[in-house]
């Protein structure tokens, strides 16, 4: 396994993701598992340095990094990992279109077609390619010209001995989780804020996170007062407590978002959380109760959603937790070893 940062010394759902799947790969008997990625590496598992310095050499330190004697190679990131090694199999999973995001981000026309045409080339000997949505499969058919036999949709997990739920809190308190990127939609939350502090003078919400658009959001909330904290970049154990002390939270996407990673983390600790119809993240709790999924970029059905929430009308965190168990890296890992069997032959 290739990804780019290990979860400890950077922060993402793709980092998250890469980390967890491989803690569950590694505490199975049956197979034998090398990963590999920047950043402090869990037991076991190696780091290929620091999370800084420049692009071109990581990319360089990672290419060099070739594992002999494994059946398959898995990539999570285009720009990091060796090439497949003759005679293994190439998996790759796809997180979401690099070039796309970057582009959203505000990158230029130039740098996201290079971006564009390096996921392409890193992708040419792919044996079969991972999505964790169909709205990922759909994607990856119509932008990237993959043959939909060669991809797999596997649900992600979710780190359920880490995630708890906790006693029901009766504060009015909004938790949203995101990267600070225009494409997570918080503007949009920012516009409906005002209709949810009309019916819960006494809400409050609470921005976990940082990104590109912070400056931006932070100058858009300073006349909703204190009413709206942002958090900036916490620990685990700091998010567990926020978890703890919400009522709900909120997952605002507008764009590009292939599942949300942390919409199955808040339903684990027993809170219910609110998204919108972009791409796969209905997929975590359309099962659960679909009334809590809105109209992406509709800033009065987000609000109104909210004011029900803050009202009562949400599963509590019994049935919340419940959910989330249906999302274990158990069962994910067991598909995944399935696939590398099918692949290794």
């Amino acid at each position: 396994m290739t990804g780019s940062e290990w979860f400890g010394s950077a922060p993402g759902g793709l980092n998250r993701y890469f980390t967890d799947l491989y803690t569950a790969l590694a505490a199975r008997a049956d197979l034998t598992v090398d990963a590999a990625a920047f950043g402090t590496a869990p037991a076991g598992a190696r780091s290929w340095g620091p999370t800084g310095g420049s692009t071109l050499h990581r990319a360089r330190t990672a290419y060099a990094d070739g594992p002999a004697g494994k059946a398959v190679l898995d990539r999570h990131f285009a720009l990091y990992g060796p090439p497949a090694r003759r005679g293994a199999a190439l998996v790759v999973h796809f997180h979401g279109p690099w070039a796309a995001e970057s582009r959203m981000a505000g990158e230029g026309a130039a740098a996201t077609r290079a971006k564009y045409l390096l996921e392409r080339v890193r992708a040419l000997r792919a044996d079969r390619f991972v999505v964790l949505s169909g709205h990922f499969r759909d994607l990856l058919v119509a932008d990237y010209r993959v043959r939909p036999e060669k991809i797999s949709v596997i649900p992600p997990g979710v780190d359920l001995a880490h995630f708890r739920p906790a006693p029901a809190s009766d504060e009015p308190v909004v938790l949203c989780v995101r990267r600070l990127e225009h494409r997570m939609g918080i503007d949009v939350l920012l516009r409906g804020w005002p209709a949810v502090l009309a019916a819960h003078p006494g809400a409050r919400l609470v921005i976990v996170g940082t990104g590109t658009a912070e400056s931006a959001l932070r100058a858009r909330a300073e006349a909703l007062g204190a009413s709206v904290r942002f958090a900036g970049r916490v620990s685990d154990a700091e998010l567990t407590g926020l978890y703890g002390e919400a009522a709900l939270t909120v997952v605002p996407s507008v764009a590009l978002e292939g599942f949300g990673l942390i919409a199955l983390e808040s339903l684990a600790a027993g809170r219910a959380p609110v998204v919108t119809d972009c791409g796969g993240l209905p997929d975590s709790v359309r099962e659960l109760d679909d009334s809590l999924i809105v109209a992406a970029g509709d800033a009065e059905a987000l609000s109104a959603r909210l004011v029900a929430a803050l009202d009562g009308k949400l599963p509590d965190a019994q049935r919340c937790r419940a959910h989330a168990e249906t999302f274990s890296w158990t069962a994910a890992a067991d598909r995944h070893v399935a696939l590398y069997r099918e692949l290794a032959g």
